[in-house]
């Protein structure tokens, strides 16, 4: 599965100290593995540059009903097939989960404090369930492989079949809990802690519809006191280390500028979804980092989520998103007659100039890159707040319910993170209106597409709502109909080879 032959591990050349041996029969070497595994999760959900594994991420961000499709693949159209899309997520996926079951296994044998390991091992069981509670979400049918790849069993045969749901939930659940128990809540920044681990394994037991154990997880997190709702300038700001970050990706360039390097590469995400507007013809805009600087334009927030949003007094509709008003972007090329005036209508070109997503801005990128090392903000606790309402909900408890969904509202309509302001309360507790609320907070987070799904509206959502326009104008843009199997991810045709094309994968493809 992973391209790895008997000889390759044979043929190892150590470039320095930190050999496998180490790493899998010493206590310091058990930390070197672990910390290897953060390298390795930050290019699986925040990779640099233009690659797949961008590609990856972007897509269960942006093809949801809240996204506008502009250009390169056209997620669910005629490309949607087993080489295309997501693809570098099953394959990086199931890499992981084999390193973290080298260290899970491997810390058995090895002598050295129990509470010590007892974490470690822990921080590797919460990445390893997390793993596979994505992969569930993303694929529907995968496989269960707890057995670490070795020198000795590299060539033993193995039989590819689709896991039971609940063998794959009972593995994940386990997991998870045994993190719970042996991880802190305070912890530093870019670790797993208490927080992140009841966060996910409240989504594991959303899944399986166990509302009890949701609510205690997500309660746990809310009330422990750790975590906590900031004001919503802090949400995306500069520094997104704060109390209401459940885990956030770290980068530095002064750490290294490559994945493989401590501070990461530059991330594409702020590009990703910011309009051009130093493209437009009028030529009097020039790369100006407090409009994003040079970006991408590939995907935009659509009109149907602009429809959700109270412009007046939502917050969140100017704090998250970039104006969608052309007066309001001045004229900054200097020495042009209307320099600091407001720009000329701009025309019909959307990667010049539509409505932007700002909550990837980082006012520190330089004008002429599309690269950022602004840290990534990846689970928060205004999620968990969301998630929480809908399992109370569940389990007949609306005040609950609403308690947790109006402590995010009152905050987007008024900014404080400790609003009592109940103007603009939701006084009912509905499937559209909690939809609703979890759109105008959570949009373009890597949630969206995975509640949809959870929920069994996402067909039927993603056709009504989404947008397509290959041509990048208004005139072109177009419904683009979601097929029911879509719902599940297409393995790659390599890795079906390698499997030997077994039965149950790749349904409908």
């Amino acid at each position: 599965m992973a391209f790895i032959s008997c000889e390759q591990f044979l043929e190892e050349e150590v470039l320095d100290q930190i050999t496998v041996d180490y790493i899998y029969s010493s206590p310091a070497g058990l930390e070197v593995g672990v910390n290897a595994l953060y390298n390795q999760m930050r290019y699986y959900n925040c990779p640099s540059g233009d690659n797949s594994a961008l590609w990856s991420n972007v897509f269960f961000m942006a093809a949801t009903d809240l996204g506008l499709h502009r250009t390169w693949n056209t997620p669910y159209g005629t490309n949607h097939t087993p080489t295309a899309y997501t693809g570098e997520k099953w394959v990086q996926g199931y890499r992981i989960i084999d390193r973290c079951s080298a260290i899970i296994t491997s810390a058995r044998t090895i002598d050295m404090d129990v509470t010590a390991k007892n974490k470690l091992v822990a921080q590797a069981r919460v990445i390893r369930g997390e793993l596979y509670l994505d992969l569930k979400q993303m694929y529907g049918a995968i496989l269960i492989d707890t057995i670490p790849t070795t020198p000795d069993n590299i060539n033993d045969p193995v039989e590819y079949i689709v896991a039971k749901d609940e063998d794959v939930f009972q593995l994940i659940n386990s997991d998870l809990d045994f993190a719970v128990q042996h991880l802190d809540f305070k912890v530093s920044p870019g670790r797993y802690g208490q927080g992140v681990a009841r966060h996910l394994r409240g989504k594991s037991a959303l899944w399986q519809k166990d509302w009890t154990e949701a609510a205690a997880q997500f309660d746990a997190v809310i009330t422990e006191g750790t975590h906590g709702i900031v004001s919503l300038s802090e949400v995306f700001g500069q520094n997104v280390n704060h109390k209401e970050a459940l885990l956030v990706y770290q980068k530095d360039q002064l750490l290294g500028n490559t994945d493989n390097l401590a501070g990461g590469g530059g991330s594409w995400l702020g590009a990703v979804f910011n309009q051009r507007l130093y493209e437009l013809q009028s030529g009097e805009i020039v790369p100006d980092v407090a409009y994003g600087g040079q970006a991408l334009g590939w995907f935009f927030p659509n009109n149907y989520l602009k429809s959700l949003y109270d412009k007046t007094n939502d917050l969140r509709f100017k704090i998250y998103y970039f104006s969608d008003n052309y007066l309001d972007y001045k004229v900054n090329k200097v020495g042009h007659p209307r320099f600091g005036e407001s720009i000329s209508k701009p025309e019909d070109n959307y990667r010049r100039f539509h409505w932007s997503l700002k909550k990837y801005f980082d006012t520190e990128k330089l004008p002429l890159t599309n690269d950022s090392w602004k840290d990534y903000i990846y689970y928060r606790l205004a999620e968990t707040y969301l998630l929480g309402s809908e399992a109370h909900h569940n389990l007949g408890n609306d005040p609950k319910a609403l308690e947790y969904l109006n402590k995010v509202r009152r905050r987007g309509y008024t900014g404080s993170a400790t609003s009592t302001v109940t103007t603009f309360d939701i006084t009912s507790w509905t499937l559209n209106t909690y939809l609703d609320e979890s759109a105008r907070e959570l949009a373009f987070e890597n949630n969206r597409w995975f509640l949809l799904k959870r929920l069994g509206l996402l067909v039927e959502r993603q056709g009504l709502y989404y947008r397509t326009s290959p041509s990048g104008t208004i005139a072109g843009e177009t419904a683009l109909p979601m097929k029911s199997f879509m719902v599940n991810m297409p393995i790659p045709q390599s890795q079906i080879d390698l499997m030997g094309n077994p039965e149950g994968f790749n349904v409908g493809y």
